[in-house]
């Protein structure tokens, strides 16, 4: 299994959202707390089991800038993340 990590791209395989795009904000043992910046904001970020993501092993640079600088992730972070890959 791929080690999750912040930052990360993740497309959701089960559930109402199957085939949406995330990135992930955190992640634990069994399940992964993603956000979208839109309906699941870094405020409220949208829990997931880890089976029912597929991690995909990029960060997109947005993201990747602004954790290598110590910033917070803003839901505009993960709005231009997103649609940097779509």
């Amino acid at each position: 299994m791929i080690n999750m990590e912040t930052g990360m791209l993740a497309r959701s395989k089960a559930g109402h959202d199957r085939g949406k795009l995330y990135i992930i904000i955190r992640a634990e043992a069994e399940y992964v707390w993603v956000a979208d910046g839109r309906c699941h904001t870094t405020a409220n970020p949208k829990k997931k089991n880890k089976k029912h993501i597929q991690a995909i092993r990029r960060i997109p640079d947005k993201v990747r800038t602004a954790l290598m600088s110590g910033e917070p992730l803003t839901d505009g972070h993960i709005i231009a993340g997103i649609e940097s890959e779509s």
